[in-house]
């Protein structure tokens, strides 16, 4: 696992060396130019206070096993009249004025002049120039090299500081109740830490709410399903209390269908927990013309035993982008209730239009249709609209979750759902794409 304080370490010391390093050949660069120069000139003045009267004789030449200054001196007759290392690796010749000597030992600065009848020659290894800066460079940088491994401490100490807030905020996580969804205190944080607290705060509302509409929905669904479930059981006492065979079929046709209304209502708990989570459809294009007469055909053999003509009045070619599994629920459930609450010999138009560039899935039924105050509320799991005039014969068994399901679909497909009359009397649907 990476660490962000040994990261911080390793790349800050990494600067620090490159930029001592950087700065000690900036140094050395500059003590080299200084040196050449001082050299220079302190070759000039042993040159300068040479003795300008020509030589008798040949002085005696010496060898002192150094490479420092070697000095060579002949007459106006090009004789050598003195060698102060005979050793030195120098052509013998003189050439006036200053000038670098690349021989098989290294490099040498050589400085020739005329004094008086002599021709002088100097010249010193450029090693011993090159050694002088870098000695200079040495000891202008050895205090920073020797506070390296503080410079180290300092700032390992210092990362650790600057990342307390981020530990907190961990703390603060870990020692948390499942349950507690509270968002983190945002005081006294740095301005870097601000961002990943409010991502945080923002992640635990959305789960908070996530967990509200969970509970909500459990305790809603513990509370219909008690009532079928309690249905069933009275059912089942009836069937072992009945005496003879009339009464006993009588009674296993009343739990049959008390087990296929909590049936039903099981899977469309089911099918709405499915539609809860995280409200976005994946991204494929649907082609909703097909999907419709896949939908109609499948509803056709329910819808005529039921006595509804359910047909396709109009259907053009259009696509959306959604979830075409999540449409086939929401156009069933739509489907189901138009058939479900058409009275027999009533009609269910399915029609596919193109409105102002949006897909547009209208559903038009002759059915009792939805009093205008409840329309707002029929979207709502388990609210079923009470009995009128016109309800009351075609009112059928329902979970109050089909609409709730529609609802949810239509909003992971960013889709509206409204709710108006139909021309056959009617309750009209129009989901608009």
């Amino acid at each position: 696992m990476s660490s962000i304080r040994r990261q911080l370490l390793f790349w800050l010391l990494a600067i620090v060396v490159a930029g001592v390093s950087l700065a000690g050949w900036l140094i050395y660069r500059q003590a080299l130019a200084e040196a050449n120069e001082l050299f220079d000139y302190q070759l000039q003045e042993i040159a300068a206070a040479l003795p300008s009267e020509p030589f008798n004789e040949i002085l005696s030449s010496r060898d002192t096993g150094t490479e420092g200054i070697v000095l060579q001196i002949w007459n106006r007759n090009g004789e050598l009249m003195y060698y102060s290392h005979p050793r030195a690796p120098l052509a013998p010749r003189a050439e006036l004025g200053f000038s670098t000597e690349r021989t098989d030992r290294g490099d040498w600065r050589v400085y020739g002049a005329i004094v008086g009848d002599n021709v002088v020659q100097l010249a010193q290894p450029t090693t011993v120039r090159n050694r002088l800066a870098a000695n200079v460079a040495l000891r202008t940088l050895w205090p920073l090299i020797v506070l390296l491994p503080f410079l180290g401490l300092a700032v390992w100490q210092v990362v650790g500081r600057g990342l307390k807030p981020l530990s907190r905020v961990a703390r603060a996580l870990d020692t948390r109740h499942p349950e507690a969804l509270e968002p983190l205190p945002e005081e006294r944080l740095p301005r870097e830490v601000m961002p990943l607290v409010h991502a945080l705060n923002a992640l635990l509302e959305r789960l908070a709410q996530a967990l509200d509409t969970q509970k909500a929905f459990v305790a809603d669904a513990a509370h219909e399903l008690r009532t079928p479930l309690a249905a069933v059981q009275i059912q089942a006492q009836l069937v072992a209390r009945a005496r003879d065979d009339e009464t006993r079929r009588e009674a296993l046709g009343d739990l049959q269908a008390g087990v296929t209304r909590a049936t039903r209502l099981a899977e469309q708990l089911l099918a709405l927990a499915r539609s809860e989570p995280d409200g976005h459809a994946r991204a494929q294009s649907v082609d909703m013309h097909a999907l419709l007469d896949d939908c109609v055909l499948n509803y056709a053999p329910l819808a005529q035993q039921r006595g509804v003509d359910l047909g396709i009045e109009e259907s053009v070619d259009a696509h959306v982008h959604g979830d075409a599994d999540a449409l086939r629920v929401m156009f069933n459930n739509l489907l189901d209730n138009a058939t479900k609450y058409t009275p027999a010999g009533g009609r269910v138009d399915v029609s596919l239009i193109v409105d102002d560039g949006h897909p547009l899935v209208r559903i038009d039924d002759s059915g009792p249709g939805i009093p205008v105050d409840e329309r707002a509320r029929v979207f709502d799991r388990f609210y079923r609209v009470g009995a009128s005039a016109g309800r009351a014969r075609t009112d059928v068994s329902g979970t109050g979750l089909g609409l709730a399901i529609v609802r949810r679909i239509a909003d992971q497909h960013e889709a509206t759902i409204t709710l108006g009359d139909s021309q056959a009397g009617g309750l009209r649907v129009d989901v608009r794409f």
